[in-house]
């Protein structure tokens, strides 16, 4: 038997079928080559067109906002505008005040007893000498007519001392009786006439403690509320009034003004001008009462810096109240012909005041002002504009120098009606 060498590859026996070789390796490297070479040009193309639609859309964008800018530009932007007038403007010194009244009385009784009628009325206003408590009068009128008597009795014993002096001066004159008689009936004659005299000192004073007795308001003002009753026993020495009477016609106001603010007003008090003061509601909105400067206060408070001031006011239909709390305004001087703008005309930058003018073909212009005194809703106006030319008040945010405006009608208010 043959032995194989066993590098010896056998037969391939006949029944197998014979599989297709395997493709070489270097048959997919031209298919690869192909794809690298188309996938480049797609990229760019897709980059191209992306930055061209972007470019193009800018340029739309750009090309919308010209025109609107254009029609901004074109379009009028509606203002309200008020005219610069000349006339006068007043100078106020501005203060918070109190009302207080002219005078107060605490009425209180001279005389001690017990309270037979009360004539008055919680709040009533009563004048001078109306009567308000009567004390029960009886022991005063007892005691009036006791020195009534004593004062009787002491004339007719005055009576009687003169009939005996003049018998004495008879006597003296026949030689009858000495002198040292005569001397003693007259020095007797002069003591009556002394004890009349404090008889009549007595019922003087009866008839000024029954007088007391009726207790009658001291002055003219309104009463406060009642403080004793009927039947109540009160005394001279009581701590407690009978009543309060506050004056209220006339009625002062105390107010405060800086220290800063004084010396013009002690110019015009010194120069003999009466200020007028006004006085306003809690909100200083509504005008209550007008009245005129009375004094100044002799010092400063130091603490404050600011100087008391008292105003009178008339007060006849009570609208001022005691203790009622008041912003007051005292007129100082007024300045006659000057230029006046409302306040919302005036606007306020890096270059100071300034307002928009609006020009006569319909064009706004930006101008520097000199502003004075602002009181209320007017400004004065120095220098800057002139009387007669329109500032715009409303709708300075929008405009620019040169731009068109379209002034708005003014309302039946005094204002300006917005579109």
């Amino acid at each position: 038997m043959a032995v194989r060498s066993p590098l010896e590859i056998p037969p391939r026996p006949s029944n197998l079928k014979e599989l297709p070789a395997p493709p070489a390796p270097k048959a997919l490297l031209p298919e690869r080559r192909s794809y690298k070479k188309w996938i480049w040009p797609v990229l760019v193309a897709l980059l191209a067109f992306a930055g061209f639609r972007y470019f193009q859309s800018k340029q739309q964008q750009r090309a919308t906002a010209s025109a609107q800018a254009a029609r901004q530009a074109n379009r009028a932007i509606s203002v309200a505008a008020s005219p610069v007038r000349r006339g006068n403007m007043p100078i106020y010194l501005r203060g918070l005040g109190t009302v207080t009244a002219f005078n107060t009385v605490n009425v209180k009784p001279r005389v001690d007893g017990p309270i037979i009628a009360v004539h008055y009325k919680e709040g009533q206003f009563v004048n001078k000498g109306d009567p308000l408590v009567q004390i029960d009068p009886r022991p005063f009128q007892v005691a009036l007519e006791q020195a009534e008597g004593q004062k009787a009795r002491d004339q007719a014993q005055l009576k009687d001392a003169q009939v005996n002096l003049a018998r004495y001066q008879a006597l003296w004159d026949g030689g009858v009786i000495a002198r040292q008689q005569l001397d003693t009936q007259a020095a007797q004659v002069g003591q009556f006439q002394g004890t009349l005299e404090a008889d009549q000192a007595a019922i003087d004073n009866a008839k000024l403690q029954l007088s007391f007795t009726n207790v009658t308001a001291p002055l003219s003002g309104r009463i406060g509320l009642r403080q004793v009753d009927v039947g109540n026993i009160i005394h001279a020495a009581d701590p407690n009034p009978v009543a309060i009477i506050t004056q209220v016609q006339p009625i002062s106001v105390l107010f405060t003004i800086p220290a800063d603010s004084l010396q013009p007003v002690m110019a015009k008090l010194r120069a003999g001008t009466k200020l007028p003061v006004d006085a306003y509601d809690r909100a200083d909105r509504n005008k209550i009462a007008t009245g005129t400067l009375e004094t100044v206060d002799n010092q400063i408070d130091t603490t404050t810096g600011t100087s008391r001031l008292k105003a009178i006011f008339e007060n006849a239909d009570s609208a001022l109240f005691p203790n009622q709390f008041v912003n007051c305004r005292l007129l100082l001087e007024t300045r006659s012909g000057v230029a006046i703008v409302p306040l919302p005309a005036v606007q306020r930058g890096a270059q100071g005041s300034y307002v928009f003018v609006v020009k006569p073909d319909q064009t706004v212009t930006m101008r520097n002002i000199t502003t004075g005194v602002t009181e209320g809703n007017s400004v004065e106006v120095t220098s800057g504009v002139t009387a007669g030319e329109m500032v715009v008040t409303d709708g300075q945010d929008k405009l620019q120098e040169g731009g068109k405006v379209q002034v708005r009608p003014e309302n039946g208010a005094g204002g300006t009606a917005r579109p």
